[in-house]
């Protein structure tokens, strides 16, 4: 991993970890409050996050924690993005 893939904007790595189907949408979800990072209300779609941080998702029908284990430069297939974070929690 080179220097500049040890992190990324978080509404993009939501996008390329196909939480979500757009960017838009992933900086929406951003910007409304609804994604803590280790325990932090995220605040700016262009906060940095990396490897080993914690991210907790209000999506619309259900809360996601996921421990980022790696960052994609740019948006791949479903296996790929799922390889980009571990499941610690799903409530419906």
């Amino acid at each position: 991993m080179s220097a500049s893939q040890n992190s990324q904007r978080i509404d993009r790595w939501i996008w390329h970890a196909r939480i979500v189907k757009t960017r838009t949408l992933a900086a929406a979800l951003v910007s409304a409050g609804h994604v803590r990072v280790n325990g932090e209300r995220a605040g700016q779609p262009g906060r940095a996050i990396k490897p080993g941080d914690i991210l907790t998702l209000a999506l619309p029908a259900r809360v996601r924690v996921l421990k980022v284990t790696g960052i994609l430069p740019r948006r791949g297939d479903a296996r790929a993005a799922q390889d980009t974070y571990e499941v610690l929690e799903a409530r419906h």
